[in-house]
């Protein structure tokens, strides 16, 4: 079953059960969804769709921080909800140590040696760990695995 049909039976499912805030935040991705295909004039794949919630995922975050630090917990409350029914939709996230194993597969992969190889490791992890791991974090434990 792909993400979109996942996507569209949710949201069926959160009409009939009356979950505004779900049913809010599946309609934005869908709305994204179709924005992205018109734009790119293409139908997106389940890759293009995770990256689609990933990206607004990290715009709910963002917008929490933002309510959290102006004293509106209200508002910090619809945006924590939305970002549990969006993550709903993502891959499973990858440990710590199975991102470390990550790292040191494509520093292998790539023949890395030094800060100067980052991109060509980070292009390697990308498209492994899109969706299923912080790529901020993961920059910074690559850092670290290289300038080692």
């Amino acid at each position: 079953m792909s993400l979109l049909t996942k996507l569209k039976d949710a949201q069926k499912e959160s009409m009939k059960a009356k979950d505004k805030v779900r049913l809010g935040a599946i309609r934005m991705v869908l709305a994204e969804i179709k924005q992205r295909e018109i734009d790119n004039k293409t139908t997106l794949d389940d890759a293009g769709i995770t990256s689609v919630l990933v990206k607004l995922v990290k715009q709910r975050r963002d917008s929490y921080t933002q309510y959290k630090d102006a004293g509106r917990d209200d508002l910090a409350e619809i945006e924590a909800n939305e970002i549990e029914a969006l993550e709903a939709f993502l891959p499973q996230p990858l440990t710590e140590e199975e991102v470390i194993a990550l790292i040191d597969a494509a520093i292998a992969e790539s023949g890395a040696a030094g800060m100067q190889d980052m991109g060509k490791v980070m292009g390697l992890i990308k498209a492994k760990a899109e969706g299923k791991a912080d790529l901020g974090k993961v920059s910074g434990l690559i850092k670290q695995r290289l300038s080692a």
